[in-house]
């Protein structure tokens, strides 16, 4: 079944090129200019994934995201004209799993949108469920599940894909570069910070007791790894 996006973009012109070029690769599309009824379709229409402008007429598009993520993990790609780095960096921390800045390549945003779907569909299809820290976290790849001391944890897929690639070697140092390679499957600009943005939405999620068991674990100057020890098979 072909996947379907649904496009938040308040300009006519961009909304319709975006719906051409991902139809053309496969791609159902709905389409919409408010932000409002973004969140509305987000709950009807249940897309694959979301392209999310950022500056829409009637809602900011990072309330919309702020919305979507209260009751959805669905895939979200912000599209933004805002430059800046801290602009884009408060996208990722609402939830989004990536973003493309304006003026883009259509190409772009297509290739980008299909990496995120990759990625969301290979958490989808796991095959085995691990247990680490004595039972502190258990990773159900089959469920598609997260439990930390028992209660289940919601991730976006590309929070579930640093956890799990961290996980595939816990105690092992992983750099940015090695992990936003392995998750997005590219290298783009600005990856550092976009990396260490999901790890600190990650740590917000899975140590959120007074006291909490740290689960990652920062390098300085390198990078990140798994701290629990992986519990042995009874």
């Amino acid at each position: 079944m072909m996947p379907s996006v649904l496009v938040v973009e308040d300009e006519a012109k961009i909304r319709d090129v975006l719906r051409s070029y991902l139809e053309h690769d496969g791609m159902s599309v709905l389409t919409t200019g408010s932000g409002a009824e973004a969140i509305q379709l987000a709950r009807t229409a249940n897309p694959d994934l979301i392209l999310l402008d950022l500056r829409l007429p009637d809602i900011p598009g990072e309330e919309v995201a702020r919305e979507i993520r209260a009751t959805s993990q669905v895939p979200i790609v912000i599209l933004t004209a805002k430059t800046e780095a801290t602009d884009r960096i408060r996208g990722l921390e609402l939830g989004a799993d990536d973003y493309v800045t304006k003026p883009f390549s259509p190409r772009e945003v297509v290739l980008r949108v299909r990496a995120v779907l990759r990625r969301t569909d290979a958490a989808q299809h796991p095959t085995a469920v691990a247990s680490y820290g004595n039972g502190h976290l258990v990773i159900d790849d089959p469920r598609h599940t997260i439990t930390v001391h028992g209660t289940e944890v919601d991730l976006t897929a590309t929070e579930w894909g640093l956890l799990t690639t961290l996980a595939t070697t816990p105690g092992r140092v992983f750099t940015r570069y090695e992990l936003i390679n392995r998750v997005r499957g590219y290298e783009f600009e600005g990856y550092e910070r976009t990396v260490d943005t999901h790890i600190k939405n990650l740590r917000r999620k899975l140590e959120t007791t007074p006291n909490p068991t740290p689960i990652i674990e920062t390098v300085v100057g390198v990078g990140y790894r798994l701290s629990l020890k992986p519990d042995r098979p009874t």
